[in-house]
This record gives C-alpha cells, sequence and structure tokens, in this order.
C-alpha cells in the first residue's frame, strides 16, 4: 500500500515534474516474473527504475541501509522496508545466499526483481565487473533477465551528494536474455561467470558505459587506502613543519667569523709581560710571547672538526 501511495500520489508525481525521465524499450519487460540487471550510477537509480515501470519492483539493497543507528538510520530503514526493498548481505558465503533466497521468493511468486550486478555504485561512471549473484538466481529460477541501462543519474545525484541536481534521466529496457539452455548447470561456477559476463556486456551495450573488468568495490578500497596514506603523508609533513618552527624559536648560541675556541683555562695562556693573566682583546693577532705552534696546540681541532686550529669556519654567506 504504501509502496503504491509514494509510486502514485507523492513521490512520483514530483519526480516525473522536475526530471521529466524517459524510458525506451518498456513493451521488453514479461508478464510474468523476471530479474532486471540495472547498471549502477547513483543512489537515485533505486527511485528512477521503479517509476518507469508500471509494474512494483523488488530491489535487494545493501544489508546496512537497514541497519543504521540514530534518527536518520532509523528513517532509512523504514523507507526500505516500506518500498518492499529486501537487503543483501555483500560478505559472501552462506549469508550472501541467503539473501539471494529472499529475491528468489519473489521471483516464484511471480514478481519483478531488481538487482544491480556491479554490487556497488560505480565510483567513476564506467562500467564494472559482475558478481555472480545474478546469475546464480537465473540459473537457480529460471526467469529471463531483462537488462536495463540507466542515463544520466550519475549527473543527479553523485556519489556523496545529497541534495540532486535537477535534470532529466532515462531508462533504457533491453530485450530479456534466456538461459535456460544451462539448465541443471547452476552450481558450475564457469556457468555463473560466463552468464554474469553476458548480462554485463548487454547492460554496456545499452549503456554506452566504458566497461572494465575489475570489481567495483575492489576500485574503491584502493581509493580509499590511496587517501588514507596521502592523509599520513600530509600529516607528518604537518609534524615536521611544526618541529622546525620549534627549532627557529629556540635561542641558539652563534658564533661571530673567525672565533676560535679556546679549550682549557684562558689564564693559563702566556702574555707579553709572562704573567699568568690574559687580556682579551677583539683583534685576531695572535697572543703575544706565544709561538704558532703554541696556539694550535692550545686550540685542538677547530670548529670544522679539523686539525690544526685557527682555520675560519666557511661561511656560507661568502
Amino acid at each position: 500500500m504504501f509502496y503504491w501511495v509514494m509510486k502514485t500520489i507523492f513521490i512520483g508525481p514530483v519526480v516525473r515534474l522536475l526530471f521529466r525521465p524517459w524510458i525506451k524499450g518498456l513493451d521488453n519487460i514479461p508478464d510474468g516474473p523476471a530479474i532486471l540487471a540495472s547498471n549502477h550510477m547513483s543512489f537515485s537509480d533505486s527511485i528512477f527504475l521503479p517509476l518507469a515501470v508500471p509494474r512494483p519492483v523488488v530491489f535487494l539493497a545493501k544489508s546496512e541501509y537497514f541497519n543504521g543507528r540514530g534518527l536518520k538510520g532509523r528513517m532509512t530503514a523504514a523507507f526500505f522496508r516500506l518500498t518492499n526493498q529486501l537487503p543483501m548481505d555483500r560478505s559472501g558465503g552462506a549469508a550472501s545466499a541467503s539473501s539471494l533466497s529472499g529475491g528468489a521468493d519473489v521471483l516464484n511468486a511471480g514478481g519483478l526483481l531488481g538487482i544491480y550486478p556491479e554490487g556497488t555504485r560505480s565510483p567513476d561512471g564506467r562500467l564494472y565487473r559482475g558478481k555472480t549473484g545474478v546469475a546464480k538466481l537465473v540459473l537457480s529460477t529460471g526467469v529471463p533477465v531483462v537488462p536495463v541501462a540507466m542515463i544520466g543519474t550519475d549527473k543527479v545525484q553523485p556519489i556523496g551528494r545529497r541534495i540532486p541536481n535537477i535534470r532529466r534521466v532515462g531508462t533504457i529496457i533491453g530485450k530479456p536474455l534466456d538461459f535456460s539452455r544451462y539448465k541443471g548447470l547452476e552450481n558450475d561456477r564457469f556457468i555463473q561467470r560466463s552468464v554474469t559476463d553476458e548480462i554485463m556486456y548487454e547492460i554496456m551495450r545499452l549503456s554506452g558505459q566504458e566497461y572494465v573488468d575489475v570489481y567495483a568495490n575492489t576500485v574503491k578500497a584502493q581509493q580509499a587506502a590511496r587517501k588514507s596514506a596521502k592523509a599520513g603523508q600530509d600529516q607528518r609533513k604537518a609534524e615536521a613543519v611544526g618541529a622546525v618552527g620549534e627549532a627557529l624559536q629556540k635561542p641558539g648560541t652563534v658564533k661571530a667569523p673567525g672565533a676560535i675556541t679556546i679549550i682549557g683555562n684562558p689564564e693559563s695562556l702566556p702574555t707579553a709581560s709572562g704573567a699568568g693573566h690574559t687580556e682579551h682583546a677583539p683583534s685576531a693577532q695572535p697572543v703575544a710571547g706565544a709561538s704558532t705552534s703554541g696556539a694550535t696546540d692550545s686550540a685542538g681541532d677547530d670548529d670544522s672538526g679539523q686539525p690544526g686550529g685557527g682555520r675560519k669556519p666557511h661561511n656560507p654567506g661568502a
């Protein structure tokens, strides 16, 4: 009831007025059970595709939509349940098989099941490798597959955008695909891959998208890893700049060019009068009465770390 109210009274009329969606190939949808296998570029695909089809469409949606927390999460979960969408566990194994069984129940009851073989939204508008869940449903139920291409929805609501852009979108529905020739081979994983690839080829032909033979979630994981690595590099760079800034703010010892470091008690140096007193003059003249070798012995190594004190340190500004 809620599905029809939203489609015919509330959401449907508003969406048709604002976005003026167009559709081609509506007659290709059979009267009985069928799978609508569509590309997936936007969250809004699950709004525009059901509006384009007169019959109700039950979608397999990722289970995270049904497990949200807080007010927003509960509202999202309620919307998906009220619009007859089923949670799809994408972790694989027994959990995914259980989710597919819910889709099989819809088909066995004569309904239309919507599914996105890519398993997630395209990260860049290209068409990615399909997962074999759609083939398992086709081979186990024997229903036809109707390839569908959504056009322009990635411009209406790109990933990360909450408020949609007002643009015209379209839906192209292809001719049904019959895989009854593989009856009895539903557990053959090579047949499952072959069926999935054939479905993806038809979607590519209808949509005109570039095809990438990689799973979309793999690309998303790589993008997330690069983003995390870049954030770490930026953090380390900021910490290094901060450390340099702190070091520059601390006062340090500055030596004048030509200064000689004296090791030991300066009063022990000989003076011109022979007394144990040294008169410190600002000039760089040798101490009267001291030999050149004596000065060198007193100084030891110069600041450059080379033997033979008395050499001036290199001045970068000279």
